[in-house]
Parts: C-alpha cells; structure tokens; sequence
C-alpha cells in the first residue's frame, strides 16, 4: 500500500505544473514508464480491442500481457540509461516523448504502421515532401503530447541513487514481470497472430527498433557495388527506350485497369499495352526503385550490392540521363543527372512545377546524343500523398469536390478519391506528352515502360498512403499500373507479337530490368530471357 501511494504521489508531484518536482530514480523511472503506457500507447489499445473478443476475462488478460511487455522493456531501457547517466536518461527521455508525439499522430491519422519500409519511407522523405503533412492537428498532438510532457521531464529533479540500488530494482523488475509473462504463455498465440501490426504501434520501440534495423540494412546496402558481367550486343539501330517510375498509383484507379471513371482518355486512345496482374516488390519508394532497377532480387539480407541497370547500362557504352522530381534512387553512374531545380530553370508553361518538368528538352537532349542507344529513366512524384491535390495543374482538377486537406479522414471518401483520381488523370496527360515526344525523333525506334514503385491506400480499413509491412500490406499498395509504349519501328526491329505481349497475365518490376536489355538487344551472363517481355512476345 505504501509503494502503491508512492508512485501516486510521485504522479501528482510531476503534473504539478507550478512546482519542480523531486523523485527518487527508480520512482521516475516507474513514472515514465507508466505514463509512456498510458499517453502513448492508446492506439495499440485501440487496434487490440478492435481485434479482441469484447472485454471478457480472457481479453483483459491479453491486454494485460501486452502492457506488461511495454512496462518491461521501458523500465529496463531507462534503468539502464539512468545507470549511466541522469543527464543522459532525461535528455533520451525529452526526445522520446517529442517523437512519440509526432508518431502518435501518424498513427492515428493514417493508421500507418512503424515498421522498417514505413521507417524508411519516412527517412526518405525530403522536407518539400514533408512539409505537406503539416496541420493544426500535428501542431496539437506535439504540444500536448510532446512539449508539455518533456517540459515535466526537464523540470522534475531526479534524486541520485545508487548504481547497485538501481540494478536491484532492474532484476526485481525482470523477475516479476518474465513470471507473470511466462504464467500468460496461452496468451501469446493472439499476440503472435498480430504481431506486425502490434509491433509497428508499441511507442517509442516500434520506430526506435526498426529505425535501427533500417539503418543496419542501409549500411549494408551501401557497401561498394559489385559490377555486373559485360554485355555484347546484337544489333546497332538507333533506339531510346524510357522507363517511368511512377509514385503511389495504384492499378485500380486506372481506367486501362477497368476503374469505372475515365481517368485514362488519352492512354486508352494510344495503342499503350496493358500488363495485367502487375505487382510491386515494396511499399516505399527505396525498396522499390532499388528493385525495379536490380537484375535479381535485392531484399535478401545477404543479397550481394550489384550495380543498378542504370549505371549497368551506362558502363556498357549507352548513353544515360536520369530525370527526377523524386529521391530514392541507389547511388547511379549516368551521363547526365537532372533533378527538379536543374530542369526549372530552362523549363517554360503551366507544368514546370508537376511533373511535366520531366519531359521539359528532353527531345533537345536525346538528339544531341552521339550514341546509338540511349536509356532515360523518368521519376515522378506521381500520386505521392497526402496532398493529392497538390499534384496537378488546374485544369485538371476535372473530378470534384476534392480533398483540400492533410487530414485524410476529415474528407469524404468521394473528395479524396477525387482528388487521387485528378492526379491519375494528369499521368495519362504527361504519358502522351512523352509518346508524343518519342514519335518526334527522327529515324529512331523507341518505346517506353511505365510501372509505379507502389501502390497506395485510400482510406480502405482505415488505411492511407503507403509503406505497410509488405506481408499485411493490403492489396492496394501491390498491384501497380505498368504499361509499355513501342513505336511501329521498335515493333518491327524486335519482331513483336503485339497480340502476344496483350495476353501476358502476369508481370512484376523483376520484368523492367531484363526487358530493356532485351530493347537493347543485349546479351550477358546476367540476362534472363524468361524475364523478358519482349522475347517473350516475339512472332513465331
């Protein structure tokens, strides 16, 4: 009883807004982690209701065994930093309780989960990107959430105690907590069923356990790349093909995919072939392009870094230009590397800040190539949320009312698919423009792959945007648009059964790689004629 009146008081004592509060260590590390239980980790409690059988005997217990979960390793967290250092442990503490707010907020809004692909989306956001996530909502949850509790943190006088008293306190709490835990192992079947989604809401571990785990992977990923077998070719034409990356479109949007609103006039009047059944291999545009643009599957853990099929296509003698008004590429070796401030300063029209800058000179810059082969790779920024309407000029703003706000859930669902929709409409406009700008080139055969890097979630389950774990990842972020353009001379020189190609029933991003060095007519140790569309569709 006396403890329990303890930690009470010692409650009181530290939301007692005039006063400084003083609490022993190990009474402040009881504080923190019961509040950090209960102020931050509201939403799991939310999906685990949600999820349970009502509030029986049996699901209470449930709860009860998660919460001690997030008792135990917090307090065990801070014992340790607090055996290091007091200063340390509350400064780890004013940085946890910040970020804890802003993810919250995430969570809660979009009802995102913070594993490692949505961790890495998130530290693969750039600031012009980011900045659209700004809302009075955001600013809220990180003052009363945020600032007030690291204000009480930084105010609270934590009294010393000794190292040893300390670790005492670590192993009592480890015993009774493992105790009851190992009591509860019939409880654990429900927890392992929903482990992703339970894992990717616990606050702070969920992102401070995965951002380390990204960051481990990045390390690995960036070690030097191993270059690939030289390649020889068999033919010497002029061609240019293009690959567009596309950003979170997703296929059943897409009129070509049978969507009900015609957001694909322009397309579906261009001869453009349709790849059914197209998948992405991520939800984040880092994984993603990394593996749109990898000859093998590059998510093993021990995958090998090998050279990316721009710089592949480049060392090999063809002429390379990427264009971007996106980020996330590997590191590439190009001819030429334009991103969005390059390409605004020569650019002239409505479109210079979509992605209509993409195609700003490209012809000018195809034509002044010497080479007889040139790849150029177009990475949008597409349909990325969650200001969609941000995404396209206003003339095509031709499906209303649209979504005008950050706040996902506060729209209807037919103002944000509306506003998702007018950005589809605008990619059917800006995939024209670029067959038009290929059907200009003189005595060239040339073609185009458009495929997304990944889908994206418009409210379905109450999900939004991207970066689910890509195991629970709802279909909506995996099934991608992906189309090919040929011009009739590229469809002469390859012998292409338009028909055959039509008839495909499957595709995947494991397709790009191997499909342009087949454009190419290349030949290597590393081509795989069976992931080549365009052998596949050659007439008999």
């Amino acid at each position: 009883m006396n403890s329990n009146r303890s930690v009470l008081s010692s409650l009181g004592s530290f939301f007692t807004l005039g006063l400084k509060p003083k609490l022993r260590t190990s009474t402040f590390i009881i504080v923190l982690a019961l509040l950090n239980a209960v102020l931050y980790n509201w939403p799991l409690l939310l999906f685990s209701l949600k999820n349970l059988d009502g509030l029986t005997l049996n699901s209470l217990h449930i709860l009860l065994v998660v919460y001690t979960v997030i008792y135990l390793v917090t307090s065990l967290v801070l014992y340790l930093l607090f055996m290091i250092s007091r200063r340390l442990g509350k400064a780890i503490c004013v940085v946890l309780a910040l970020a804890n707010s802003l993810a919250v907020y995430f969570v809660v809004t979009y009802n995102v989960i913070l594993g490692t692909s949505m961790i890495g989306n998130i530290l693969n956001t750039q600031y012009s990107e980011s900045e659209q996530f700004l809302s009075p909502k955001l600013v809220i949850y990180f003052v009363v959430l945020g600032v007030i509790p690291a204000w009480l943190i930084i105010r609270t006088s934590v009294q010393k105690t000794p190292r040893l008293r300390l670790f005492l306190y670590l192993i009592i709490t480890t015993i009774v907590s493992s105790t009851f835990l190992w009591q509860s192992q019939s409880k654990w079947l429900w927890i392992d069923d929903h482990a992703k989604q339970l894992g990717g809401r616990i606050m702070p571990w969920s992102y401070v356990g995965n951002s380390i785990r990204y960051k481990m992977q990045q390390a690995q990923e960036n070690i030097e790349q191993t270059l690939l077998p030289d390649a020889t070719f068999n033919s010497n034409e002029k061609t240019v093909v293009v690959l567009v990356i596309g950003e979170s479109a997703r296929a059943e949007n897409f009129s070509l995919y049978g969507y009900n609103k015609p957001t694909n006039p322009l397309l579906t009047a261009s001869n453009v072939i349709t790849l059914k059944n197209a998948t992405s291999c991520a939800t984040y545009t880092t994984a993603a392009v990394k593996c749109i643009l990898s000859h093998n599957d590059p998510s093993g853990v021990f995958s090998e870094n090998f050279e990316p099929l721009p710089s592949y296509l480049q060392r090999q003698g063809i002429d390379v230009f990427w264009r971007t008004k996106n980020w996330g590429e590997p590191p590439i070796k190009v001819a030429s590397y334009l991103g969005a401030g390059d390409l605004e300063a020569n650019c002239k029209g409505g479109e210079c800040d979509y992605d209509g800058v993409l195609l700003s000179h490209l012809a000018d810059q195809i034509e002044a190539s010497d080479k007889q082969k040139i790849f150029v790779v177009l990475h949008q920024t597409g349909s990325h949320g969650p200001s969609y309407y941000s995404k396209y000029p206003k003339e095509f703003e031709v499906f209303k009312p649209v979504c005008r706000t950050v706040e996902l859930s506060n729209c209807t669902r037919e103002e944000l698919i509306n506003a998702y929709d007018n950005t589809i409409l605008y990619n059917d406009h800006f995939l024209d423009q670029l067959r038009l700008t290929l059907k200009s080139l003189k005595n060239t055969s040339s073609a185009y792959l458009y495929v997304s890097d990944h889908g994206e979630s418009l409210g379905e389950g109450g999900i939004y945007l991207h970066g689910t774990p890509y195991s629970i990842a709802p279909e909506q972020q995996l099934k991608v648009p992906f189309f090919v353009w040929m011009s009739p001379s590229f469809i002469e020189q390859k012998h292409i059964s338009v028909d055959k190609l039509k008839a495909r029933t499957e595709s995947t991003q494991a397709n790009v790689f191997h499909s342009v060095m087949g454009a190419f007519d290349m030949d290597s140790e590393i081509y795989n004629k069976d992931l080549d569309m365009f052998r596949a569709a050659r007439q008999q």
